[in-house]
């Protein structure tokens, strides 16, 4: 999704082998310093999510963005974000162009217009949080 820094990858690759994940790439991975985490990272994350079963997309693939759609989904149902955030970064990030997310980014367009519109916040939290249920569920 292109929110996280390198560095944070690697912190997520040690953290991967305390909790008993283990690959020769991921040992790798964990192994590179702070200063060299910007420049390796994009070479070794592939190997080390390939090794332990894990797609990575290519960067701005549709398959790409639907993950990045039901990730953005699943932070919301998980409470780190609220349905109005959630709407705005699908509708930031994808527009109208990506058909799986298109619902979310109508519904940021009901957010905007609430005080004109016969829809409450109440209302359009929920058709939002029901839209992420389903992306969440990978249900199409």
């Amino acid at each position: 999704m292109g929110e996280i820094r390198a560095t944070d990858v690697v912190t997520a690759a040690c953290d991967a082998l305390v909790a008993g994940l283990d690959s020769p790439a991921l040992r790798i991975l964990a192994a590179c310093t702070r200063a060299e985490a910007d420049y390796d990272v994009p070479d070794l994350l592939p190997p080390a999510l390939d090794e332990l079963g894990l797609t990575l997309h290519p960067a701005g693939s549709v398959a790409g963005q639907e993950a990045a759609a039901r990730a953005l989904a699943a932070r919301m149902l998980a409470g780190e974000l609220t349905p109005r955030e959630l709407t705005f970064m699908i509708h930031q990030r994808f527009g109208h162009e990506l058909p799986l997310a298109e619902r979310l980014a109508n519904l940021d367009d009901d957010y905007d217009v609430l005080e004109y519109g016969g829809r409450t916040q109440a209302q359009v939290d929920a058709d939002v949080t029901a839209e992420a249920l389903r992306l969440a569920q990978h249900l199409v």
